[in-house]
């Protein structure tokens, strides 16, 4: 029990001063070559203009890079194989063998899953910044991004399905329903929500104190659950959110961006399934989906009602900046909302 607890905390120790030790390297970087927006977003989704946007946040979107989500990534991966190094080199010793969390039962999924997300979004990134790119200037479209989550969702599905033998999900106080072959369909449907969640990334010190909290309510149900490498797993990506955090508070160094958000919330898609608590993931991460259903609800209403909108500017966040709430406290209270809602979820994953 000792070790297990040391398994999974100390990895968060680790990737947090991984992290530490990899921002300033790579703050430089984004720095010296300008890897920020070169245009200030002025168009939603819809087409139509977004002049409140634009008026809140014309100053940052040019000057503060992209890409920070390269810490979250860069520090969970380099603990993860530092941990896994360690065992390898030292085959007969009881705690480094422990340590290991590099297992095919409860972490290879989430990690390939977690990789090619960052990897993708990175590639997003890179093409919204580059100013000499011609057929994806201005970064992948989001029908492009949305397709790619599609595939790489209906992958995941299939892999739970046919590979692990999952067909059922947990419905809280219900108990099992089972889905059959839908559940594919189902699992790419969660991923895209979950994933569309992403644009939280808007606010300084917002999206980085938010996934902290869901990622370490998930990693308790892990842990609780005895599925220790998957619990280690979530913990070191708390602990990687964190040291971008510490550079992510107001004035924000960098934007964490589609290379941090699309790996998390694909990842965080995966442990929710893992740990068979999906049923609870609309409560642990609320502030995700209150992110996206606050995009929606302002596309129909714009749609369908003359062009009136519900929101002043969307995602909501922003909503309560163009009502004169500073980002400091939109994002302070998110964090605050994110452990009430991680609490709640959490209660009913343990009793439901």
């Amino acid at each position: 029990m000792i070790l297990d607890i040391i398994k999974v905390f100390a990895p968060v120790t680790v990737s947090f001063f991984i992290g530490m030790a990899l921002t300033p390297i790579l703050t430089h970087y984004l720095y010296k070559h300008k890897m920020w927006k070169k245009k200030v977003k002025s168009v939603a989704i819809d087409g139509r203009a977004t002049p409140v946007f634009t008026k809140l946040h014309a100053g940052k979107e040019v000057g503060t890079p992209r890409m920070g989500g390269i810490i979250v990534w860069a520090s969970a991966i380099a603990t993860i194989l530092l941990f896994w190094i360690l065992a390898m080199a030292f085959p007969n010793d009881l705690l480094f063998e422990k340590m290991n969390f590099l297992s095919r039962g409860q972490t290879w999924l989430p990690l390939f899953t977690f990789f090619i997300g960052a990897l993708v979004g990175l590639l997003d990134d890179y093409f919204e910044i580059n100013e000499n790119s011609d057929y994806f200037a201005g970064g992948l479209s989001l029908k492009k991004r949305l397709f790619i989550v599609l595939i790489l969702s209906l992958i995941g599905g299939y892999w739970f399905f046919f590979k692990l033998g999952v067909s059922t999900i947990a419905i809280p106080f219900f108990g099992e329903l089972a889905l059959g072959s839908f559940f594919i369909p189902f699992f790419a449907l969660v991923m895209l929500f979950i994933y569309s969640g992403g644009i939280i990334d808007g606010i300084d010190g917002l999206s980085g104190g938010v996934f902290a909290t869901i990622f370490s309510a998930y990693g308790l149900i892990a842990f609780l659950q005895n599925q220790i490498d998957l619990a280690a797993l979530s913990f070191v990506v708390v602990g990687s959110l964190l040291a971008f955090l510490w550079f992510n508070i107001p004035p924000a160094r960098f934007y964490m961006s589609e290379t941090g958000t699309m790996a998390l919330t694909l990842l965080l898609t995966v442990v929710a399934f893992l740990t068979k608590q999906v049923g609870v993931l609309p409560i642990i991460a609320f502030p995700l989906v209150a992110t996206t259903l606050s995009a929606i609800i302002n596309v129909t209403s714009k749609k369908f009602r003359g062009g009136k909108k519900v929101f002043l500017s969307t995602p909501i966040h922003h909503h309560f900046e163009a009502i004169g709430w500073p980002g400091y406290k939109v994002a302070m209270r998110y964090w605050v909302i994110s452990v009430v809602a991680a609490i709640i979820g959490l209660i009913i994953a343990l009793i439901g």
